[in-house]
């Protein structure tokens, strides 16, 4: 029987995210193996979406022994190959700080310090500051897309699909001003953004340009 494309869609994505992986460690040596996963990033309907995570020794894998997790959500694939790389990349500065025994996250991970900030630069970050979760927002600069052009083209033809948000109840579509997100950007403007509107995708300030981020973290 032969399959067709829609059959085969999350095996496209995964090897997809496992060769930007790859490329990545090509430029990093030092970087662990590990499996990609993707699925829910939903961290319930109040707290909006995980973007990724790394987790060391997460699987075992017989004779290879125990190997990393990559976590990629699903619902952040709908930002397109560069945001995507840009979260991989992410997870890259955390899985160096894991092999080299640095501690670059306090609060429960929650808060990225200067030691992450450091490691993300060097994997090709921008990274700015975020006023409750330190140095966490991270995004692709011109320079690294163009380094990862070939991957971030391969991530284009395989991302076809993304994980639709949690919609919560139906009848609860207009949000009560006590259930709306509080956000803050990169330069520390406040907002208030409805959990269902921030799980579709990043909302930018208009000053900084960078995503309003609940003060529960949505990424690794």
């Amino acid at each position: 029987m032969t399959l067709k494309r829609q059959d085969t869609l999350g095996s496209e994505l995964v090897a997809a995210l496992e060769g930007a992986w790859e490329a990545i460690r090509r430029e990093h040596p030092d970087l662990p193996r590990a499996v990609l996963i993707t699925g829910s990033g939903s961290l319930g309907t109040r707290r909006g979406v995980r973007l990724g995570h790394f987790a060391a020794s997460r699987w075992q894998a017989g004779e290879r022994g125990l190997l990393a997790e990559i976590f990629i959500g699903g619902e952040g694939l709908a930002r397109g190959a560069g945001p995507v790389l840009a979260t991989l990349l992410h997870e890259a500065a955390h899985a160096l700080a894991h092999e080299r025994g640095i501690n670059d996250t306090s609060r429960q991970g929650r808060y990225h310090n200067r030691r992450f900030k450091a490691l993300a630069e060097a994997v090709g970050l921008r990274v700015d500051h975020h006023p409750t979760l330190g140095w966490s927002p991270t995004s692709l600069p011109d320079d690294t897309a163009t380094r990862y052009a070939t991957i971030i083209a391969a991530l284009e033809q395989a991302l076809i699909a993304h994980r639709e948000g949690e919609r919560g109840d139906p009848q609860a579509a207009t949000p009560r001003q006590g259930n709306l997100e509080p956000c803050v950007c990169a330069c520390g403007r406040r907002i208030r953004i409805a959990p269902s509107v921030l799980a579709l995708g990043p909302v930018n300030c208009g000053v900084c340009e960078q995503p309003f981020l609940p003060s529960t973290p949505s990424g690794g």
